[in-house]
């Protein structure tokens, strides 16, 4: 099933491309949550009409995603975490808290921007991917220390 995307979907491809797809994900999912419409003649003359509107966003978009890479980029944050003796957390440090703690350096990205493999359950150092567009990563120093008795 050949659809036109009229959003950018990071495991299929950027706004105004044609992509293939099967035909479950497209009917169940792309169509009905309006994120694509069919390859049809007139869609895709209509896509041809509004390339140049299209280009000029997307170059838009990067260029802010790039600004936040280069903001974030090496950024080393603290996260306070209450811990046991043996340097393991009683909780754990979710994307939730990443995303919560690069507010207060005034990046607002979504959570689901932070790429976690699984939350961090042990004091230290890692190193943690955040997505902040279309192919634009940024990596960050994460370092959990524990909560300081008041």
């Amino acid at each position: 099933m050949e659809l036109i995307l009229k959003e950018t979907i990071s495991s299929l491809g950027q706004e105004g491309e044609v992509v293939k797809v099967k035909p479950g994900y497209g009917r169940n999912y792309l169509l009905p949550q309006g994120k694509a419409v069919m390859a049809t003649s007139n869609n895709l003359a209509a896509l041809e009409k509004n390339r140049a509107i299209i280009a000029a966003r997307l170059a838009k978009e990067l260029k802010i995603a790039e600004e936040i890479a280069k903001k974030i980029s090496g950024l080393a944050i603290v996260i306070e975490q209450l811990a046991g003796d043996d340097e393991r957390l009683f909780g754990s440090v979710t994307s939730a808290d990443i995303c919560a703690k690069l507010a207060t350096f005034g990046v607002q990205i979504d959570k689901k921007q932070i790429i976690l493999a699984e939350p961090i359950k042990t004091l230290g150092m890692a190193k943690v991917q955040v997505k902040v567009g279309y192919n634009v990563t940024a990596e960050i120093n994460i370092s959990v220390v524990p909560m300081k008795a008041q």
